[in-house]
């Protein structure tokens, strides 16, 4: 399926039916990566996938796409849907552009979870080596794309997930280079979206891979102090759908439940 949102084809799946839950896929992926639990989540809801800007089948918009740019292409296709209220699963980036929906649309939101993501914005080094990943995928996004994706995955898990892994990265090698810059670009300026977690009148959940290479343990836990967030921590990497696979479909469907 797909709408036209600002001249620009954006595709998504929706199976099911009940309550809406809208999976939201990370940097380099695509909703394919959401498979395995949508299938297993339609079976009592009505679970909307959705390709972001420069991903999947999703044409690029421009040469940033910001998190407020990805929400707002969200909300027009919840919107030609006819769906009113919802539960936000984001993973990574995806979480990035649920928090940034919910900031812009609280009322339609019924929870978030957080996927190996974090509500911080980029660290000033973090931004730093943004800019270098937007000089190598210009050098040659091919080779940016082989050496990330492994990099994604817990030390011991890069040896174990090597089909996964080879999967994931040919998937990957189908975005574009704009696509992938316009997404670095975007995740570079994001907002601090901290206050989220105390203002927030919806269940909030956060997925944390306790080896993520990608985020810092302490700083995900510390975020969420004194908040009513609730924390679930993993043991392996950055791909919780992949490494911890079962524990999460049971997760996330236990949280689903309890937004609803």
């Amino acid at each position: 399926m797909h709408i036209f949102h600002k001249n620009t084809k954006v595709c998504f799946s929706d199976i099911g039916k009940g309550s809406a839950v809208v999976l939201l896929h990370g940097f380099l992926e695509n909703s394919a990566m959401w498979d395995a639990i949508a299938s297993k989540l339609s079976k009592k809801y009505r679970v909307v996938c959705i390709d972001l800007l420069g991903h999947g089948q999703t044409e690029n918009h421009g040469y940033i796409h910001a998190m407020e740019d990805q929400a707002t292409m969200v909300k027009a296709v919840l919107n030609s849907l006819k769906l009113r209220k919802y539960i936000l699963v984001g993973h990574s980036m995806g979480g990035y552009v649920g928090l940034s929906f919910a900031k812009l649309f609280p009322n339609n939101m019924k929870g978030i979870c957080l996927m190996n993501s974090t509500a911080l914005p980029d660290s000033d080094e973090k931004k730093i080596n943004r800019d270098r990943a937007i000089v190598a995928v210009k050098q040659n996004h091919k080779t940016f794309v082989r050496i990330a994706i492994p990099m994604l995955f817990s030390e011991k898990n890069r040896a174990i997930f090597t089909s996964e892994i080879k999967e994931i990265t040919n998937e990957a090698l189908k975005i574009t280079p704009q696509g992938i810059i316009a997404a670095l670009e975007g995740m570079k300026i994001r907002e601090d979206n901290t206050s989220i977690y105390k203002s927030a009148n919806f269940p909030i959940q956060l997925i944390i891979g306790k080896q993520d290479p990608a985020l810092d343990y302490e700083s995900l836990i510390n975020q969420t102090k004194n908040t009513k967030v609730q924390v679930v921590e993993f043991p392996d990497g950055h791909m919780s759908h992949i490494e911890n696979k079962d524990e999460l479909i049971a997760t996330l469907t236990a949280f689903v439940k309890y937004c609803t």
